[in-house]
């Protein structure tokens, strides 16, 4: 049972505190046997992505900075057609089965999704949304770290088997002080967090069977009747989702995706990772080895978990309003999964003091990075991590945030905005809400507010190149269009981005976007200059973007010029993790010295 005299808010934080100072005294040390994973899986869009994972994770463990003695894999998926999570599942599957036969039977696996380009936060599109730094910790704290930090009780409570789980969001949890989340059960096991109705829609939403209630506790075993894909309200109440909280939630538990449920009179439990035991995942596995080659996106928790549970029914296999592409077979092969599954238990663990954070968008990552308290409180996140800069003044609630980076004293970086793995000098003002990465700006520069700037070094031809884009961080790279005379319909900054090409001096034409020629948008766009410097690079790109901002010209016709998507593809993933090393060993170098100093 919870202690009644401890505020679930203070139990979360040290139970999140517990869990990061044990991980902390893992790392770099050997694992003994049954007292961590087995396996780390990480899983990969394509080749490219696989080596940049492949050599982040070299780097972390020639720098002690993860438990060893584990087996830390990436897995690619198939070259050809998007298969989504689900189909990424599968194939991770098939790699085990081909490195490990049977012995993977006996093993308790972390499979954790990382195979998308992270359009909705270009600064994690190169490097991966799994390598994405947080303000937290020496060496820094990338989200694979964290999430091993947050599972890190789970590995000796489980059966043998695979948790899954995506790269881009934060559990945190308390269970009171002796229990722990077991996942022993025969079938699935999903973790399950109260949300408001509204999160509801946008997540996965459990239907639970009755239980009774013999009081509050943070920890509750249940079982599932069904599973509701991103349901709409009107179908929560339908299927009976819908809870009613008695008095035992009595604090506010605002903050990620869980909202105060003391404001709100109804919620639902929502999802986040699931477990499944080897005789499931084998399952699975005989199903993909059957089909051979999947030609469309499957999802892990909408088409697998909805098949799940005694109430499980096919209609939602047809329902393809939540697809974004829709092909020919999608239908066809979900009802063959609905099948396949029918009839497996889908036990459901309640974590009633517990919070969802997703931190998958521009706007989510300032957010929870620079102005939310909770967060901050409950991960100890810092306003300056492992970084040369002064002192922010603790009195500001919306403070910037500065990670991994050196920054000149007279610099100044307005609230509101994160600067990661950079270099700026004295003449450079941060507007607000702004994001900074990978970059180095030695002259001259006022960055507007809402600015997004992330440069990437690139391999062109045996010859080391930089590109930097640069546009607005509400800006959204995912619209599309199908024709050059509906570009107009693009905006860049806020502004037409047809008016934009005019500042720029770039004609309209099929050579102005890269890949696909019926799907226009501002990812695809080459409209970046590429230099043989970062800084001039830097420098350049944000000419460009201080002329839309200001309406001047600027002509971008001399450059040789790339798109995000052709950025990704000749990016230079060791002259990056350089540039990071030679700010780290800096930072090191002036801490040592600092302390002397103080000695």
């Amino acid at each position: 049972m919870a202690a009644t005299s401890t505020p679930p808010s203070v139990c979360l934080r040290e139970a999140t505190q517990r869990k990061l100072q044990r991980f902390s005294e893992l790392r770099g040390k050997p694992v003994a046997a049954g007292e961590f994973w087995d396996i780390v899986a990480i899983t990969a869009a394509d080749e490219k992505q696989e080596l940049a994972y492949k050599q982040q994770l070299s780097e972390k463990l020639k720098k002690k900075e993860l438990p060893l003695g584990v087996q830390y894999h990436v897995f690619v998926d198939p070259t050809g057609a998007k298969i989504g999570n689900g189909g990424s599942t599968l194939c991770a599957l098939r790699h085990l089965e081909k490195l490990y036969g049977d012995e993977w039977n006996s093993f308790t696996i972390l499979l954790i999704h990382s195979g998308g380009y992270s359009q909705r936060l270009p600064n994690a599109s190169a490097l991966g949304k799994i390598f994405t730094a947080l303000p937290l910790g020496s060496p820094i704290y990338q989200m694979l770290e964290l999430k091993l930090a947050m599972y890190i009780d789970f590995p000796c409570h489980m059966n043998p088997g695979i948790l899954v789980t995506c790269a881009d969001d934060i559990e945190l949890y308390s269970t009171g002080e002796s229990e722990f989340i077991r996942f022993d059960k025969p079938g699935f096991t999903a973790l399950a967090h109260p949300s408001s109705l509204t999160v509801g829609t946008t997540h996965g939403v459990f239907v639970l069977e009755p239980f009774d209630y013999l009081g509050y506790r943070d920890l509750e075993y249940r079982c599932c009747h069904r599973f509701l894909h991103k349901p709409s309200i009107e179908k929560m109440y339908e299927f009976g989702a819908v809870c009613r909280p008695g008095s035992f939630l009595q604090e506010d538990l605002a903050g990620g995706d869980t909202p105060s449920l003391k404001l709100d009179p109804e919620y639902v439990y929502t999802d986040s990772l699931f477990y499944m035991d080897h005789k499931s995942a084998r399952k699975l596995l005989a199903f993909y080895e059957k089909i051979g080659t999947l030609n469309c996106e499957i999802d892990a928790y909408g088409d697998f978990l909805q098949a799940l549970g005694p109430g499980a029914t096919v209609e939602y296999t047809r329902n393809t309003s939540n697809v974004t592409k829709e092909e020919s077979e999608l239908v066809d092969m979900r009802q063959r999964i609905f099948h396949l599954l029918k009839g497996t238990a889908l036990n459901v663990v309640v974590l009633n003091n517990s919070k969802f954070y997703h931190i998958g968008t521009t706007e989510e990552y300032l957010f929870h990075f620079t102005s939310d308290g909770s967060l901050k409180s409950e991960l100890g996140l810092q306003s300056i991590a492992f970084s040369i800069f002064p002192a922010i003044p603790e009195c500001s609630n919306n403070k910037s945030c500065i990670i991994q980076s050196i920054l000149d004293s007279r610099c100044s970086v307005a609230p509101g905005s994160v600067v990661e793995y950079s270099r700026l000098g004295p003449d450079v003002s941060v507007g607000e809400n702004c994001i900074i990465s990978g970059s180095y700006i030695i002259t001259t520069a006022a960055l507007p507010a809402y600015s997004f700037v992330c440069s990437l070094s690139l391999k062109m031809n045996g010859h080391l190149k930089y590109s930097t884009m640069a546009y607005g961080v509400q800006d959204n790279l995912k619209k599309n269009v199908k024709t050059l005379s509906d570009i107009k319909l693009l905006q860049f900054f806020g502004v037409c981005f047809l008016s934009c090409l005019d500042t720029w001096n770039l004609k309209v034409t099929e050579k102005l976007f890269s890949g696909n020629k019926t799907c226009l948008s501002l990812w695809n766009a080459r409209i970046f200059p590429v230099c043989s410097s970062l800084s001039d690079s830097v420098t350049t790109s944000l000419k460009m973007l201080n002329a839309v901002q200001n309406k001047l010209t600027f002509s971008l016709s001399s450059y040789k010029l790339m798109s995000i998507e052709e950025m990704l593809a000749y990016k230079d993933v060791e002259d990056m993790i350089t540039y990071r090393e030679k700010i780290f060993l800096e930072i090191t170098l002036n801490k040592k010295q600092s302390d002397l100093d103080i000695s």
